[in-house]
């Protein structure tokens, strides 16, 4: 069983068992490790970020979430290519531009050039996470097995989540802030060298052309959107909002219509035919949407409102890794036993009343209930990601795994590109509208009130007193922002767990093997 493929038989069709299947998800999670270490660890350098490259409020936005912007637009293409041309070679390919252009990211010199290499590595992003999946959903065949995977799967990326701050932490003491980007070179160098050896190919054979006209037309039609809701969260309503709408809505709208009539669409959409699939995809859409405040803006509170020290702000955040990792491992189990909706209605419920805790935090709250409210989100987070995962893989055929995982993943980022703009505006809102203590100068006042690390900055070129009170002012706005955003976000948890009740109605993970 070392070199040949196993293969059980039942009637006329045969289940492929692969023997180094176990070794491939290996390499697999590697690509996840990439994507989620990068993610967390932009939040944990943004202080540092801030203070030498000196963006705005709205510009440290937009590095924050252009990567999101672009890797929504992009993942319904890049999953629909993986099964056209092959996901191994996508994810090799996506895996070496990656690294590149981490490098790019770590020796960006200006708050522009910063948010080009964020989309660039949003583009090279793009090819990996639809290709994990979809080479998940052909590797497992057997239910159990692949629901187990797909439990591995999810626990990575938070075990990602988790070892981005704490090792970027280290870094950030004692390097400067891009040698946090830096680390992801190793980690793309064993994926590309064992990836080529350990995984299989797989792809759509059917498949027709890829059609460019409606890559483009996703591209634009997703940033539209996303564009339009930020700056109407961030400046009102407005025209520069309402033209990126509708340019966005007629580019969807004409995708779509170009999918019910091409013979090989870039999308099927009769996939959201499926309630499972169409039940598990806006769960996770508005679970990311809710959470993503409070995961981008707490690094921030833990430094710069608290005092921690990177490191140990990194360390702060495990209880929800730890959480996730190891729901996400019995998460399948557990789902078979009772039902699918109860474990991901209850997994929303649970994160929606943890974030609803954290509206009572201030700048003094001790660390036993910041932690304990990160533990919950992470056991409840663990339970629904990685059981509506596996409903929206088993939905579909194989085949069309490449476009299933894409929609999977673009739900994701698109909801923590949403999240990002509206729950972030939220907090720069508040925080932007706070009084500036008597005698402070123009010049300092105006650059504290574009970020908390600005206000930092200019209170250390003022006198104690002085620099103290704006401080104290700067960070009360600021978690002011933060408790009025995780309270919004409560409310749309709560929400998704009603709606996941009532939508994923009837849903069973499959415990035959697949034919």
């Amino acid at each position: 069983m070392t070199s040949s493929t196993v293969q059980r038989t039942s009637g006329t069709d045969d289940t492929v068992y692969r023997p180094g299947r176990w070794l491939a998800l290996a390499v697999l999670v590697l690509a996840v490790l990439l994507v989620a270490v990068d993610a967390t660890v932009l939040g944990l350098a943004t202080p540092f970020l801030s203070e030498d490259l000196q963006p705005t409020g709205t510009q440290l936005l937009w590095i924050g979430d252009i990567y999101s912007f672009v890797i929504a637009g992009l993942l319904v293409s890049m999953g629909s290519l993986g099964d056209r041309i092959g996901r191994k070679k996508l994810l090799l390919t996506g895996a070496v531009a990656f690294g590149a252009v981490s490098v790019l990211n770590a020796y960006a010199t200006s708050p522009e050039m910063m948010i080009l290499a964020r989309a660039l590595l949003g583009v090279a992003g793009a090819t990996l996470m639809p290709s994990t999946l979809a080479l998940i959903r052909n590797i497992f065949h057997d239910p159990k097995e692949r629901s187990f995977a797909i439990g591995i799967w999810g626990a990575m990326a938070s075990a990602g989540a988790a070892v981005g701050p704490v090792v970027g932490g280290f870094l950030l003491e004692h390097f400067w802030w891009g040698s946090v980007f830096l680390i992801n070179l190793p980690v793309m160098a064993v994926l590309v060298i064992v990836g080529i050896r350990l995984l299989p190919e797989s792809k759509n054979r059917v498949a027709g052309p890829w059609d460019l006209i409606s890559v483009v037309l996703s591209l634009i039609g997703v940033v539209g959107i996303v564009y339009a809701i930020k700056e109407a969260a961030t400046h009102g309503p407005g025209s520069d909002a309402g033209v990126a709408a509708l340019i966005g809505a007629a580019a969807l709208y004409g995708f779509v219509r170009r999918q019910l009539t091409l013979p090989a669409p870039l999308l099927d959409m009769r996939l959201f035919r499926h309630p499972g699939f169409s039940g598990a995809v806006l769960a996770d859409l508005l679970t990311i949407l809710g959470l993503s405040g409070l995961v981008f803006f707490l690094s921030q509170f833990l430094q710069l409102v608290q005092g921690r020290q990177p490191f140990e702000a990194g360390l702060a955040e495990l209880p929800a890794a730890i959480g996730a990792v190891v729901t996400g491992l019995m998460a399948g189990t557990v789902a078979r036993r009772f039902t699918v909706r109860s474990v991901v209605a209850a997994g929303l419920a649970a994160v929606g009343i943890a974030l609803a805790v954290m509206t009572l935090v201030d700048r003094s709250t001790g660390y036993p209930l910041l932690g304990a409210a990160l533990l919950v989100v992470g056991i409840g987070a663990g339970f629904s990601f990685t059981v509506t995962a596996d409903v929206i893989l088993s939905s579909v055929p194989k085949e069309q795994a490449g476009s299933a995982s894409a929609v999977s993943e673009t739900a994701y980022e698109l909801g923590a590109a949403l999240g990002i703009a509206l729950l972030g505006s939220i907090v720069t809102g508040a925080y932007r509208d706070f009084a500036t203590p008597a005698g402070v100068p123009a010049g300092p006042a105006s650059a504290a009130h574009e970020s908390l690390g600005g206000a930092v900055e200019a209170a250390a070129a003022l006198p104690q007193q002085q620099g103290a009170e704006l401080i104290t002012a700067a960070q009360d706005a600021f978690v002011d922002g933060l408790r009025l955003a995780t309270g919004v976000g409560a409310a749309v948890l709560l929400a998704t767990a009603v709606a996941a009740w009532f939508l994923l109605r009837g849903q069973k993970l499959a415990d035959g093997i697949d034919h």
